[in-house]
């Protein structure tokens, strides 16, 4: 009913920016500027969760950002989820540049000239899971559904990509709107555990943990301990395990806010 509503409504009602409110878009091109515009860069939050592996994020949790993800998770504007793949994308190839990205080199004494290289291992892209009651009220998981839409950008651009939607919640967690840092640290410990068999999905590629925001880092953290404990310390790619979100609510200093041209 509610995917239902939405077709009905978008033919009925006004389309306008879910960044700025301006008709006649669903997202204008200065708001997509402030989505993609800049270049995705290292952010922490402070303090640090323990566990938190390197998080890279798209843009800044303010204003036209804040609004178009507000409108694609809480208000179902389910249209949003390939702009912000795309965003979700740009983070993701920033935390996964250098050695993850570099084929194996083939040594003078054990190759020929003109042999095959080994193809890259793909990017697997483990979106964090919201809570089940969360789900149900709105509808969609937001962060698995951008997760989709950054794994087709990321193969349209020619690098290897899938979802692996692995974790889920063993145990209901209290709202975290409120909570201090340590309180949802606190409040997340133990709550997520990966199914049967993630951790040989995980050993055939680089996983990257993906979710919409991130503020104090706990989710994250949380998923990261999760799929460790998957795989048992026999999934060489989980070491290097990184992180990507499409917006943080860092100090503007923490984010490279050059424009991509």
């Amino acid at each position: 009913m509610r995917a239902w509503w939405r077709e009905i409504s978008g033919l009925v009602l006004p389309v306008v920016c879910a960044g700025c409110g301006v008709p006649p878009t669903p997202l204008c091109a200065e708001c997509a500027a402030e989505l993609h515009g800049f270049a995705a860069r290292r952010v922490t939050p402070d303090p640090e969760p323990p566990g938190l592996p390197g998080v890279h994020a798209a843009a800044l949790y303010e204003d036209a950002v804040r609004a178009v993800l507000l409108a694609h998770k809480e208000r179902g504007a389910l249209g949003l989820a390939r702009p912000l793949g795309v965003a979700l994308a740009g983070a993701v190839r920033a935390g996964s540049v250098g050695p993850r990205l570099s084929r194996p080199s083939r040594s003078s004494s054990s190759s020929r000239p003109g042999s095959p290289v080994p193809p890259l291992p793909p990017l697997l892209l483990v979106p964090v899971p919201s809570a089940r009651r969360a789900v149900r009220a709105r509808g969609h998981d937001a962060a698995r559904r951008i997760a989709f839409a950054a794994a087709r950008e990321l193969r349209r651009a020619g690098t290897p990509a899938r979802v692996l939607p692995v974790l889920r919640q063993r145990r209901e967690v209290v709202d975290q709107a409120g909570l201090t840092a340590r309180e949802r640290v606190e409040n997340l410990a133990g709550a997520l555990e990966a199914v049967a068999g993630a951790g040989r999905l995980l050993a055939g590629g680089r996983t990257v943990l993906v979710d919409d925001l991130m503020t104090t880092g706990a989710s994250l953290a949380e998923a990261a301990r999760a799929l460790r404990a998957a795989g048992g310390g026999k999934v060489p790619g989980l070491a290097r395990m990184t992180a990507a979100v499409v917006a943080a609510p860092s100090p503007p200093r923490e984010i490279n806010r050059i424009r991509v041209k």
